[in-house]
């Protein structure tokens, strides 16, 4: 058995997230304390009791996520001794998620982390004014033909291009508003089931996102970093990177370049990966793997039975 731990992106955050296990787990709540810390915020009751409005803006939604990752993390390696590195070929992380993984193979450190996604969110919210662009979820056709698509709705005044390939038939373009809204009028021309228009507020992962790689150029810049514990699998290369350096460098590329999901899921399976575990909130990902491809069985690890039934497995 040869395993992988990755973590969520946003849109798997909900009211209520983190709860049963700050209630369970004292190391759980040294997790969301120092992330609040770090924050001068208190996001743990933003993440326990809402609203889902402000629950949902990045800047929240970000480090929330990375917080009860983390904490599943924490809970592992203080409460049941087990450390990740031990356990772990690798770590992943979709796009937000990769600086979970990051901070789990201890790259930076939790407050670091915290630090940067608030950065991270509020320059990726502020790259492009409200309204000017926007992300769509093309269903059912191949990645080359959500390039096709992209191609044909980018012109001299609109970008549009393959944002996140998640997986076979689900790949998400990223732009200036009127060409994903002309994605979506002509995508059955190319092929897909279904293209939709997400609610999202910015079109993330692409060109236009130029001013938050800056930001985040300087940010990580001024940070701390220390050597994997574990190779990193990084989105936009779809291999696994040891040197932290390097990390840094294609996590500043990450903000404008694509999620390379399929990929990276390819990637384990060619290095022999057989169990995958989602760390923090959600099935998003432990979905698309067990979906997409045979021969990897994933798991996700985000409640006190499920991180018990881990430790229980990884034991024996």
């Amino acid at each position: 058995m040869t395993r992988a731990f990755v973590f969520p992106g946003q849109g798997s955050q909900f009211v209520g997230m983190g709860k049963e296990l700050a209630d369970n787990f004292a190391s759980a709540r040294e997790v969301f304390q120092e992330v609040n810390d770090a924050l001068s915020q208190d996001l743990f009751k933003l993440m326990v009791e809402g609203p889902e409005s402000e629950l949902t803006l990045t800047a929240n939604a970000q480090p929330a996520l990375m917080a009860h990752s983390m904490a599943v993390v924490r809970i592992l390696e203080k409460d049941f001794g087990i450390q990740l590195k031990n356990y772990a070929k690798f770590v992943a992380g979709h796009s937000l998620g990769e600086y979970s993984a990051a901070c789990a193979a201890g790259v930076f450190s939790l407050t670091d982390t915290a630090k940067l996604l608030r950065t991270r969110g509020d320059a990726m919210q502020k790259a492009v004014p409200v309204g000017v662009g926007g992300m769509a979820a093309v269903i059912g056709v191949s990645y080359q033909d959500v390039v096709a698509l992209a191609e044909a709705c980018a012109d001299g005044k609109n970008i549009c291009v393959a944002a996140n390939d998640n997986a076979d038939g689900q790949v998400v373009l990223s732009g200036h508003l009127p060409a994903i809204e002309k994605a979506v009028e002509i995508a059955s021309e190319f092929g897909a089931k279904r293209c939709i228009k997400l609610p999202v507020s910015a079109p993330f992962h692409s060109p236009l996102m130029k001013p938050a790689a800056d930001v985040m150029a300087e940010a990580l810049g001024k940070v701390k970093t220390n050597k994997p514990q574990i190779p990193l699998i990084q989105n936009v290369l779809a291999s696994a990177v040891t040197d932290d350096k390097e990390i840094v460098k294609h996590l500043i590329e990450q903000v404008t370049g694509s999620v390379r999901w399929r990929e990276t899921v390819d990637y384990m399976a060619e290095q022999e990966v057989t169990d995958v575990a989602e760390l923090g909130a959600g099935k998003v990902l432990s979905g698309i793997i067990n979906r997409s491809k045979k021969g990897i069985t994933a798991i996700s690890v985000g409640s006190v039975a499920d991180i018990e039934k881990l430790a229980e497995s990884l034991k024996n």
